[in-house]
């Protein structure tokens, strides 16, 4: 097997385990096609953005296991762990990378249920009478 650049990304219970390659490649995410695993056109620009940044988009190829949440933070776990390893391959896209946030890992989660409250801050109904 080719020489890979490795790096784990995340965006809330998403993580993305990312392979990025060199040279002319199918990439796929679970085992599946690129375009069989992700139906919706804006998470397309979501995955590559890191790479059209790079100017790498047809220079590489990369192979994802993702797992967790759901179809946009999955698509943002990937970016994230795509920025890792273009950081790890050639730390001179540094600057780019972080000026466009990419490499900044979202920690925001779901705050969980309080006792006593509906959601997690969601208070049941007051009445005075």
């Amino acid at each position: 097997m080719a020489q890979y650049t490795y790096s784990l990304g995340k965006k809330k219970t998403a993580s993305a385990q990312v392979k990025l390659f060199e040279g002319k490649g199918e990439s796929t995410i679970n085992g599946l096609p690129l375009g069989e695993y992700i139906t919706r056109t804006d998470l397309f620009d979501t995955v590559f953005a890191p790479l059209k940044l790079c100017k790498l988009d047809d220079k590489t190829y990369f192979v994802v296991e993702v797992q967790g949440s759901w179809e946009s933070s999955q698509a943002a776990a990937i970016a994230h762990g795509l920025a890792k390893a273009l950081n790890i391959k050639d730390p001179a896209h540094r600057p780019v990378l972080k000026a466009a946030g990419m490499l900044t890992r979202d920690a925001r989660k779901v705050e969980r249920k309080k006792p006593g409250l509906k959601k997690a801050r969601k208070s049941p109904s007051w009445s005075k009478r």
